[in-house]
């Protein structure tokens, strides 16, 4: 399936523990359908020392949330809205908000 969220896009949850919040999304993991949000769905793992750089102890990281939970922020409505494409005159194809029919993509 072709993810419509990219990297950088602002996100809302809309399901699972942390629905209603949002954040930017820092990488998208097209194979598994899912993609990490900054300070989202924070997990503890537990570190063994690797050396000076990486001591040992918990660390919380952003673990990978899936896309159908995940809905794009339009920066024109200022609300979660589903995208659309469109095709320019230069034979581009950009994202629009499906809302106020806005360009999403730069």
């Amino acid at each position: 399936m072709h993810a419509r969220i990219r990297k950088n896009d602002t996100v809302m949850v809309v399901a699972g523990r942390e629905r209603g919040k949002t954040g930017k999304v820092i990488r998208v993991l097209a194979a598994e359908n899912r993609a990490v949000v900054e300070r989202l769905n924070l997990v503890k793992r537990h570190t063994k020392s690797r050396g000076a750089q990486s001591p040992y102890g918990i660390v919380e990281k952003e673990a990978p949330i899936h896309l159908s939970n995940l809905m794009m922020m339009c920066d024109k409505c200022n609300a979660p809205v589903r995208l659309g494409k469109r095709h320019l005159e230069d034979g581009r194809s950009v994202r629009v908000c499906r809302r106020c029919r806005e360009q999403v993509d730069r």
